[in-house]
């Protein structure tokens, strides 16, 4: 008889049991939905000292970031370019992204008359009468 009720709760154990496959393939198909849509974070490749103001206006999302360091050099995607080369950059990276917003970051100690140049540039690549530049809040 005490055999019989072993042989019954083990049969009844097997039967309660969760199966968490389906659940895990979910968890797992989120996961990367969120890694393929998430827009991640543009970093310049090379350190910026950014001037002051005190606007509160934000630019999100970004699609592509400019930067310009103290000795007047241009990173696009951390690699240093030239001004003749910019404009062909902007027209690739459209390509990838043509929703994005172009923001430029320049460093203040860098030459006005490169980002000007630049600005110019981004003008006639993309249209924009007004170039968003990267600045830190007050």
């Amino acid at each position: 008889m005490a055999r019989r009720k072993r042989i019954l709760a083990s049969d009844s154990s097997a039967e309660d049991d969760v199966n968490l496959t389906p659940m895990l393939d979910v968890v797992f198909i989120l996961l990367i939905f969120f890694i393929v849509t998430a827009q991640f974070i543009k970093e310049p490749g090379v350190e910026i000292s950014r001037t002051e103001v005190d606007n509160t206006e934000r630019q999100n999302p970004l699609g592509i970031l400019i930067a310009i360091d103290e000795e007047s050099d241009i990173y696009i995607d951390k690699e240093v370019v030239t001004l003749q080369e910019v404009g062909f950059r902007i027209r690739e990276l459209r390509e990838d992204n043509p929703k994005g917003r172009l923001v430029v970051q320049a460093d203040e100690d860098s030459d006005a008359g490169v980002l000007i140049s630049l600005m110019e540039i981004i003008n006639n690549e993309d249209g924009l009468t007004a170039v968003p530049v990267s600045v830190e809040q007050e």
